[in-house]
């Protein structure tokens, strides 16, 4: 038995093994361009969309969105801004979302960035159900790589979203970071069929079982999920916004999907 027990944990070791080295690119936006980000790759999420957030979100306005010098830039601004059939508003930023261009079931999900800093700065990568506007939060499940606010300047979280009996479940990890804002950090999720990896930089700091959101079809984890990119501010976790340290960016190098 022990012998058998032995050359099964040598398989699983030598397939998890191989499965990391053949991930293959299928997806990125290297940002090797100039000016909004590529329409064929990035849609938005447009007004105040959720949490109780201060920032209205803008469509394809460069002053949000944009890219220059190899990188996105995602800025928020504090600003007299009055959105078209609204009010006036003083909080601006972007949201890209890859909605009904692109989406994912399993795989590499690798974003390099540099990340805002300061209270009331909340910047995220995340991914949705590509079936949200059906099934709706959480049953459609929420995979968050990273979201940092600014309120924790050292708190990088990675958190599951689901449901299991229609009630909200969740499910993450933390790891702490030197000033995330001072350089440009790799945010990742390796995502199968079993579980979910979070990574910072090199360091897995949180595993989920992929079963822990249901086992059967109605698990969220087992059906494609589409990217956000979002740079939100105040709200229900960002808490109290200093103003003085607007405006922010939030930097993106590169996002690429392995599989």
């Amino acid at each position: 038995m022990r012998i058998v027990w032995f050359m099964f944990s040598l398989l699983v070791l030598m397939a998890n093994a191989l499965s990391a080295k053949d991930w293959k690119l299928v997806w990125a936006d290297e940002f090797n361009y100039q000016g909004l980000p590529d329409p064929a790759k990035w849609g938005y999420e447009t007004g105040f969309v959720r949490n109780h957030e201060s920032q209205y979100y803008t469509k394809a306005r460069k002053e949000n969105a944009r890219v220059e010098d190899g990188h996105l830039i995602i800025e928020c601004r504090k600003e007299p801004f009055t959105p078209a059939n609204h009010a006036p508003v003083n909080y601006t930023a972007a949201s890209l979302i890859t909605q009904n261009k692109a989406s994912w079931q399993y795989g590499r999900i690798e974003v390099r960035a540099k990340l805002p800093q300061g209270k009331g700065v909340w910047p995220a990568i995340w991914m949705l159900g590509a079936n949200h506007n059906t099934a709706g939060w959480p049953r459609c499940g929420e995979i968050d790589i990273m979201e940092f606010v600014g309120k924790e300047p050292k708190g990088i979280h990675g958190t599951l979203h689901f449901a299991v009996d229609g009630k909200h479940k969740s499910d993450g990890g933390q790891v702490e970071a030197n000033q995330p804002w001072a350089d440009y950090h790799i945010y990742a999720v390796e995502w199968t069929s079993e579980q979910i990896d979070f990574y910072f930089d090199k360091q897995k700091y949180h595993t989920v079982r992929t079963d822990k959101a249901n086992q059967g079809a109605s698990n969220p984890f087992r059906a494609p999920q589409y990217l956000l990119l979002n740079f939100a501010l105040g709200g229900s976790w960002g808490g109290p916004i200093d103003d003085s340290v607007l405006p922010q960016q939030f930097l993106i190098d590169y996002v690429r999907v392995y599989q």
